[in-house]
C-alpha cells in the first residue's frame, strides 16, 4: 500500500505500469474506492504509467471532518500529482471524479493534457437534493440508500449478478463523514463557465442506463469544450468501467492513441 502525506492528509494511491510511461490518472466516483478501475486497468495499452487514488473520505484515504469543498478535492489531486512529479497527464474522472478533473484542468493545465469526463457534468443535481442525501447519510446511514444507489449505478442485467453484493459492500463501508463531505462538494459545484473555457482534448463517456448522470446531462457538459467528443455505452449505468470494461477500454484506448498519449 502506498500512502502520500499531503498537507497532513494520508492519501492512498497506486502507481503501476511503466514508471517512465505517459501518465494516466483515475479519479473515482462517490461511494467507491480505487478498485472501481480494477477491470479496466489490465485492458489498457502497455507502456502507460497508471495512477489511481482514493479521494478524501473514501477507501483508505483519511476522512477529515466535513463538509468538503470541490476546491479542496481538486487541491488534493493537485498535491498528489506534484508529489509524484507528474506533468501532462491524461486525467480520467468519473462522477465526482469528473468534476475534480474539470477543476484540476482549469487550475493546473500543466498537469493535464487531455481529459475524460465520464458519467459526470459541470453541475450535478440541485442543492436541495444533496441536502437530503447528506441528512439521510448522517441520520440513517449509507445502507439506508444503498439499494436506490445501486439501481442508478448499474443496468438491470448486472444487478442480477452475484458481483452486485461486492459493490454494495464497498458503498456501505465508506466513511459517513467522507460520503457526506463529498456530497456537499458536489452540491456546491457549478463548473459551466470555467469548463467552457477549456481548450484541450476532451472525451465524454455516458451510460445509457445511468440514473445519476443521464446521457443528455453528460453531453451538455462535453459540448461546452470545442472539439470534444461524446460516446455512449449502451446497457451500462453510472459505472460503465466496471459494468462494461471492454467497451470502456476500447473508447479510452482510441482516445489515448488519437491524442498521442503513448
Amino acid at each position: 500500500m502506498r500512502i502520500a502525506k499531503l498537507d497532513g492528509l494520508n492519501v492512498h494511491y497506486t502507481d503501476e505500469g511503466d514508471p517512465n510511461g505517459a501518465p494516466i490518472v483515475f479519479a473515482n466516483s462517490l461511494g467507491t474506492d480505487l478498485r472501481l478501475w480494477d477491470k479496466l486497468v489490465p485492458l489498457l495499452p502497455a507502456g502507460l504509467r497508471i495512477i489511481r487514488y482514493d479521494k478524501r473520505g473514501h477507501g483508505l484515504t483519511d476522512a477529515t471532518p466535513g463538509p468538503y469543498s470541490m476546491g479542496t478535492l481538486v487541491r488534493d489531486a493537485e498535491m498528489l500529482l506534484d508529489h509524484l512529479s507528474v506533468k501532462d497527464a491524461l486525467f480520467v474522472g468519473l462522477s465526482i471524479g469528473g468534476m475534480i478533473a474539470q477543476g484540476l484542468a482549469v487550475k493546473r493545465l500543466d498537469l493535464v493534457r487531455a481529459l475524460v469526463i465520464s458519467n459526470s457534468a459541470a453541475k450535478i443535481g440541485m442543492p436541495e437534493m444533496w441536502a437530503e442525501r447528506i441528512r439521510a447519510t448522517r441520520e440513517d446511514g449509507i445502507e439506508s440508500m444503498a439499494d436506490a444507489v445501486l439501481e442508478r449505478w448499474f443496468g438491470k442485467a448486472f444487478r442480477a449478478t452475484e458481483e452486485l453484493a461486492a459493490w454494495r459492500n464497498m458503498l456501505i463501508r465508506q466513511s459517513v463523514e467522507g460520503y457526506a463531505g463529498c456530497c456537499a462538494a458536489i452540491s456546491g459545484t457549478d463548473f459551466y463557465t470555467p469548463t467552457s473555457g477549456l481548450r484541450l482534448p476532451v472525451l465524454g463517456i455516458a451510460g445509457s442506463e445511468d440514473g445519476s448522470t443521464p446521457p443528455d446531462l453528460v453531453r451538455e457538459t462535453i459540448d461546452l469544450v470545442p472539439g470534444s467528443r461524446f460516446e455512449l455505452i449502451r446497457g451500462a449505468g453510472h459505472l460503465p468501467c466496471a459494468e462494461k470494461p471492454e467497451d470502456y477500454a476500447r473508447l479510452l484506448t482510441t482516445f489515448i492513441k488519437e491524442t498521442g498519449h503513448v
